[in-house]
């Protein structure tokens, strides 16, 4: 799982991206941009080693420059985006500078090396005041990220055509190497506070994340508690940071706490790159976050949903009950007309009876049938549960193609339980083809796992083939898995793959055994009326699943194709 607080890429770290940038990038043609979100933005250089793509973002929660792999085409059409793609057009990057301590990075453009600078693209890093923005020569906004207005920043209001002034100068001073060891202890004993408020205080570029790096577990002590020892460690550490930015002598280093750490003691030379490594850690940190979020603000749709579903049912269920009473009815009118000479009234009073009793029986029926629908939709709640808890859980697949299902997930769910949805959305969903889960089993054949009813639907009623095979947890929601066994005979090993992943994929993979159906795909039948992926079938053979199994099986082939990737 992500770490409680995303790490924000500070001073040291923006430091290393670019020192690793510049190697790549400086000179570079700039040849495209696209805005995948309302916070991103997508560059494209191209140099001759190739072409290199950098994200900008300016997310509060995670402002960062990175570079990253080439990206799908995405957003291209935003108004930002074609701004940069017109106004950037045949320039060539000629500097990214960073002024001072300063979280900000400057991209130079001019029509070639050693000509003016025509245009400058300025990001800021600076939490919730992170922003982009685009100057012409006279370093006038041209565009912006976000606009500022005056009721949002009385300090530094900023908008299209304004004149560019940098943020408001840093606190504190510049760290200088040349510092002796009394001044520097002096400094930050002037007042008698925390250490880490005395860094942050006495000097620029100090973070939380470098605090932690430089005084571990002394961070939260007093300034006037320290010993002299521990003043000397912590000056060597100071003195290697300091050093390290000078020299520009950086190392990506993962921790297993989740996080990361750009710079070390003993570095004789970079490490390239660094840029493309801590852009895919980003990535996955801020995907991992849209996982959760999203599969909250699903969850509490589904809750949403359940509850609308069992008022009705319970509404239908009494309705249900009630037309029990036709047989009382039918039983007060017979009576009636029993009697020796019943009168005008009393025959008329019988027919009544009678035509209430035929009314209740005939609504039996439709009642019925409204029981079952709902029935069905709560059904389909709780498999869509199962679901969201298989791509929460699922830490041997990269987190991108988990939000990607998730999105799906959510789509599907509009559609089948929200009928007044946005019917373009809808359209687009039908129209695009499924992408289940596919593995290779053991003796050389494809299992294809669905991940949400419509791959479900997919690949056990519409791309079944005679012969294959259909594997279920019993009585229990969760994926279809189907075992192509009609490309070749299966082996054991590759029934028992099959059937353990129809365990890991239920919602009883917390049991160590699992029973599990298996069923020829074409004894399959759809249930009318049903939702997508609804099933019936005759017989079946019981087998049992080991979930632990399926899930080293998963991990392993996952650790496998980033081996064979180079990744």
């Amino acid at each position: 799982m992500a770490a409680a607080s995303l790490q924000l890429m500070d001073l040291t770290s923006l430091r290393a991206v670019l020192w690793d940038l510049r190697r790549q990038l400086v000179p570079s043609r700039f040849e495209k941009a696209q805005q995948p979100d309302a916070a991103r933005l997508q560059l494209g250089f191209r140099s001759l080693s190739g072409m290199t793509w950098v994200e900008l973002s300016w997310l509060a929660e995670a402002p960062h420059l990175i570079q990253i792999p080439p990206p799908a085409r995405q957003g291209a059409g935003s108004t930002l985006a074609q701004q940069l793609q017109h106004s950037l057009r045949q320039l060539a990057l000629v500097e990214l500078h960073q002024p001072g301590f300063e979280r900000v990075v400057e991209f130079r453009l001019a029509a070639r090396p050693g000509e003016r600078v025509q245009r400058v693209l300025v990001l800021e890093l600076m939490g919730r005041h992170s922003n982009l923005l685009l100057l012409d020569d006279q370093r006038q906004v041209i565009t912006l990220g976000r606009q500022v207005r005056d009721h949002q920043s009385r300090v530094r209001p900023i908008g299209t055509g304004d004149g560019y002034a940098p943020p408001p100068p840093l606190q504190g001073q510049p760290p200088d190497p040349q510092e002796s060891d009394e001044r520097w202890r002096e400094r930050l004993q002037l007042l008698p506070v925390p250490l880490r408020k005395a860094l942050q205080q006495s000097y620029q570029g100090i973070s939380p994340p470098l605090i932690r790096q430089l005084a571990g577990s002394l961070a939260d002590s007093g300034v006037q508690d320290l010993e002299p020892d521990q003043w000397q460690q912590l000056h060597r550490s100071w003195q290697c940071w300091l050093k390290a930015l000078e020299q520009e002598s950086f190392r990506l280093q993962l921790q297993e706490d989740g996080r990361y750490r750009v710079w070390g003691t003993g570095q004789d030379s970079g490490e390239p790159g660094l840029a493309l490594v801590l852009g895919r850690w980003y990535r996955e940190q801020l995907d991992q976050r849209a996982l959760s979020r999203r599969s909250d603000e699903v969850r509490q749709r589904l809750e949403r949903w359940r509850g609308k579903e069992e008022l009705a049912l319970e509404d239908q269920m009494q309705r249900r009950a009630a037309t029990a009473g036709s047989d009382d009815l039918q039983q007060q009118a017979d009576a009636l007309l029993c009697l020796p000479s019943p009168s005008r009234e009393q025959v008329e009073q019988a027919q009544k009876l009678y035509r209430r009793a035929r009314k209740l029986r005939r609504s039996v029926a439709v009642l019925e049938e409204r029981l079952t629908h709902h029935r069905r939709r709560l059904d389909l709640i709780n498999g869509s549960e199962a679901f969201i808890e298989d791509l929460q859980i699922a830490h041997w697949q990269e987190v991108a193609p988990r939000l990607t299902a998730l999105q799906e997930l959510r789509s599907e769910l509009e559609e089948l339980l929200n009928p007044g949805g946005r019917q373009q959305e809808r359209r687009q969903q039908r129209q695009s083809t499924p992408q289940p889960l596919e593995l290779v089993s053991p003796g050389g054949l494809l299992i294809q796992v669905g991940r949400n009813h419509r791959q479900n639907d997919w690949i056990s009623l519409r791309q079944a083939r005679s012969g294959d095979l259909w594997f279920h947890a019993q009585e229990c929601p969760g994926s279809h898995v189907v075992l192509k066994a009609s490309s070749g005979l299966p082996e054991d090993g590759d029934l028992t793959l099959a059937t353990d992943l129809a365990a890991y994929f239920s919602r009883a993979r917390g049991n160590s055994r699992v029973a599990v159906v298996m069923v020829p795909t074409m004894q399959l039948q759809r249930i009318p009326g049903a939702g997508p992926g609804t099933v019936r079938h005759r017989g079946g053979e019981i087998r049992w699943g080991e979930p632990h199994r399926a899930e080293q099986h998963l991990h392993d082939s996952a650790a496998s194709s980033l081996a064979s990737t180079g990744v």
